[in-house]
């Protein structure tokens, strides 16, 4: 199973850039079941933010509703996440909170790798970052 970033979704249902192609093209495989991937939920609170703080409200909306019939699987957050998360801020003082809990539950689930065009994943000792052109 691979981890979903929201920037994979953002680029996806944004305007023409570099980017949206593949985006485009893995959320469509993930769709019909040809890849196996997942989210946590934190990925729709950054949809829900990152739009509500543009004011793009009804654009939001729509690229929620679509995370959710497009990624069959989505991730809790409890307290062992963000005990991880934390344990993670503290080993990495440029590390932001949102990347140390997606790196979080990618590490508490042992996914195999974590979709994102944020190369601060990287960095992260046991994380496995792709772009969507490796999994087409």
């Amino acid at each position: 199973m691979i981890l979903l970033d929201a920037n994979i979704l953002m680029y996806a249902a944004g305007a023409e850039h570099p980017h949206k192609a593949a985006s485009v093209a893995l959320l469509e495989r993930v769709a019909t079941g040809a890849v196996d991937a997942a989210a946590d939920v934190e990925v729709l609170q950054e949809v829900l933010h990152r739009y509500r703080a543009i004011g793009r409200w009804h654009d939001g909306k729509r690229v929620y509703d679509l995370a959710r019939t497009i990624v069959p699987t989505w991730l809790p957050v409890d307290v062992a996440v963000m005990d991880r998360a934390r344990g993670l801020l503290e080993a990495d003082g440029t590390l932001s909170a949102r990347d140390a809990l997606h790196a979080a539950v990618f590490l508490e689930v042992g996914a195999e790798a974590l979709c994102s065009f944020d190369r601060d994943f990287d960095r992260i000792a046991g994380i496995r970052r792709i772009e969507p052109e490796d999994v087409l």
